[in-house]
């Protein structure tokens, strides 16, 4: 019988709900409903509505339901099924979240931040299809990696595997994590846009003009403004986008040195723009990796695009249920 599950993807502004269920080539996103994210209470009390509905419209029960997945971001404890005090998500300070969804449908439950969520749902259904060992980095607004090793996910001794983000690149540079000079500082959105807004300011203190973004406009750069402008030819963006690129690439052959996975899988602004980033990355990576390790880790970008977040709640669950069969 094929398998259905429910994923649960909750974000600083948006709650998911997600029904999937296996078919031969893989699994079917059926159905999604989402809500605003605000208070515990309100949001679990929206949160249970969402899933009686939607059990009651696919009739499914706790016997036909194979397992709940919830994907959130950290701190969390994944053992204990605790979500503890998000940056994102004021005044969710240990929160028991699968204690609470399993006393309500006794549906077996589980808990991962949201970067192994998306490494799971990459993993296996994915860039990374068929391989065991992946990393994937989510390269949005700040920089989180998923590690699957050896065909497991695995998060370390207190869920903290995967912060590479904190790991300091150069003695100076854009400020990620709290650490200027970080791998999150050159590799995601707030660090490429603290990178365009020194760019900039350097031209206009030199007396020259940028088309794409005024002296007064300055504190409003994006990295969407930089990839979009790089993506024209613009020559100062596309240097932008080879400073982060490169310090990509040195971040990147530490994982490959360290770890030796077949794939590492990049997200969100890399997968847009892998034509920017690729040369640059794979020029550091050449003169930094070694060369055995480097041979067998290929670099694709994201497969699942804007639907990586409904196939990385659902995948939490599935994974459940292949650590209890």
């Amino acid at each position: 019988m094929n398998k259905n599950v429910l994923g649960i993807d909750i974000g600083g502004t948006k709650t998911a709900l997600v029904y999937a269920r296996e078919v031969p080539v893989g699994i079917e996103i059926v159905d999604k409903t989402m809500f605003a994210t605000s208070d515990v209470e309100a949001t679990l009390t929206k949160l249970f509505e969402h899933v009686e509905q939607t059990m009651q419209k696919h009739g499914l029960t706790r016997q036909n339901t194979s397992a709940i997945g919830i994907s959130c971001g950290g701190p969390l404890n994944s053992e204990k099924g605790v979500i503890m005090s998000p940056p994102n998500l004021p005044g969710w300070d240990n929160i028991p979240i699968v204690q609470k969804i399993f006393e309500r449908f006794r549906i077996p439950c589980a808990l991962q931040n949201d970067a192994n969520a998306c490494a799971l749902a990459e993993w296996k259904f994915g860039a990374g299809r068929g391989t065991r060992n992946m990393v994937f980095l989510t390269f949005g607004t700040g920089l989180g990696a998923g590690i699957i090793l050896n065909g497991q996910l695995y998060s370390g001794t207190n869920d903290n595997a995967g912060e590479v983000g904190h790991i300091r690149l150069a003695d100076f540079g854009p400020v990620g994590y709290g650490k200027a000079g970080s791998f999150e500082g050159f590799a995601s959105g707030g660090g490429i846009a603290q990178l365009a807004k020194m760019a900039l300011m350097e031209k206009y203190q030199m007396g020259e003009t940028v088309d794409w973004c005024a002296r007064e406009n300055i504190d409003d750069v994006s990295a969407k403004m930089v990839a979009e402008n790089a993506q024209a030819g613009d020559a100062l963006a596309l240097e932008i986008i080879r400073t982060s690129a490169s310090y990509l690439g040195l971040g990147l052959s530490v994982l490959i040195d360290i770890l030796n996975p077949e794939c590492i899988v990049l997200g969100s602004i890399y997968a847009r723009n892998e034509n920017l980033f690729y040369p640059w990355v794979e020029k550091t990576l050449e003169k930094e990796a070694l060369s055995v390790a480097r041979q067998v880790c290929r670099i694709k970008p994201a497969e699942l695009g804007e639907s990586i977040g409904d196939y990385a709640a659902v995948s939490i669950a599935f994974n459940l249920i292949n650590q209890t069969v």
